[in-house]
């Protein structure tokens, strides 16, 4: 097939390309990953002017309405600028999520937590507010239907209890989407409902940490946290698959970013090995140097493949294609991802270890990538399974 980006979708990349390019150098990254917050306000408010934090929200809140190829054409640009600002947890996952409920219940009571979505959206878009998912627990092993987090009703509110395991960018969010179950066990498809739950409410600990690529995440802790129910997005345990959607679509994201990593990754271990002398020569001119970077190069093309895969079909209606399609792309991209990284630290000798050089931190990046939403393994078990005709894996 001849994949061809729309005019739109070539200016979008240009845009945001320009602006990492001539904004977002290597001394800003570092400088910004050493900082106490892990991220820069006035980027997330550039982003926000360019139009970066709206490209997904519908156009009744404000935003461009556009989708997953959208998306996918500047994702590569975040991760070869090796951006450390929420916007695959925030603009991509957290907007779908709430998109999902925009619009839901047009009158009454039913209607406030709609409401508050479509407010949250146009903050969103507007870069005013963060908002981030927390949906995966410790034990959960990937599978979305694991949620041991409790909500229980207490007359016109909610009282949740639980713990989520590495919520990215919770430090930065203003709100978080919780999960919770309000009925059945965990396992269960059903009775699992989703709550806007502001940060800095009574109850809501945050253990922060920096993760492998520079990037930041926390183990968030409910402890009797009490939010009104009109917090509540959707009906009451209807949640899960508005929560499995958004995944799909972060997980095509993602892909997306990581095959911009190896994309820079390629790149600059061609221009290394065109000034790298041995022998009075370029090490480029050895033939078995060629040959790794030849193959370095058909890793990159089957990673390239498969996103554009992922990006048409994470938002299928056939949920079982879906996840079979996306766990295909992201076990490939897993594998290729770890080829090309480790190939051009090799190809860059002793000097691509270090964080001096970008290469080291485009490789902790594909491999933070890789360990999120589940490695190569869990995928290729979950395609197994799929194929098999069954609805989990794992257990």
């Amino acid at each position: 097939m001849n994949f061809e980006f729309s005019d739109e979708q070539r200016q979008l990349h240009e845009v945001v390309e320009r602006y990492l390019n001539e904004q977002y150098g290597f001394e800003r990254y570092q400088s910004i990953k050493r900082s106490s917050a892990g991220w820069d306000p006035a980027v997330w408010r550039a982003l926000a002017d360019l139009g970066v934090l709206a490209i997904t929200v519908p156009v009744a809140q404000g935003g461009l309405g556009f989708g997953p190829l959208e998306t996918l054409s500047m994702m590569g640009d975040c991760g070869r600028s090796l951006l450390l600002e929420p916007v695959l947890s925030s603009a991509v996952i957290a907007t779908a999520a709430l998109r999902a409920f925009v619009g839901e219940a047009p009158t009454g009571k039913a209607a406030a937590g709609e409401a508050a979505a479509g407010e949250l959206l146009t903050a969103m878009a507007a870069g005013e507010k963060i908002a981030v998912l927390a949906h995966f627990e410790s034990d959960a092993r990937f599978e979305s239907q694991w949620v041991t987090t409790r909500a229980r009703r207490a007359g016109e509110s909610y009282r949740l209890d639980g713990h989520k395991g590495v919520v990215m960018h919770a430090g930065a969010a203003d709100t978080l989407l919780v999960s919770a179950r309000t009925a059945g066990e965990a396992g269960d498809a059903d009775g699992v409902s989703l709550f806007l739950v502001p940060r800095a409410a009574p109850g809501v600990v945050l253990d922060t940490y920096p993760t492998v690529d520079g990037q930041r995440a926390a183990d968030v802790y409910l402890q009797a946290v009490e939010v009104p129910a009109s917090s509540r997005l959707g009906p009451e345990g209807k949640s899960l698959a508005a929560v499995e959607a958004a995944l799909d679509i972060g997980l095509a994201a993602l892909c997306a970013d990581a095959v911009g990593v190896m994309q820079a990754l390629v790149d600059a271990t061609v221009d290394y090995v065109r000034v790298r002398q041995q022998f009075g020569q370029p090490i480029g001119r050895f033939q078995a140097l060629q040959h790794r970077i030849a193959d370095m190069l058909i890793h990159l093309e089957a990673a390239r493949s498969m996103s554009y895969l992922a990006a048409l079909r994470c938002t299928a209606e056939d949920v079982g294609e879906r996840r079979r399609a996306l766990s295909a792309a992201k076990a490939v991209i897993g594998q290729s991802g770890r080829f090309v990284g480790q190939q051009a630290v090799q190809l860059h000798g002793g000097m691509g270890m270090t964080d001096e050089l970008r290469v080291s931190h485009w490789f902790k990046r594909l491999t933070a990538a890789q360990l999120m939403f589940g490695d190569s393994d869990t995928h290729l078990q979950r395609v197994a399974a799929l194929t098999r005709g069954e609805k989990s894996f794992g257990r």
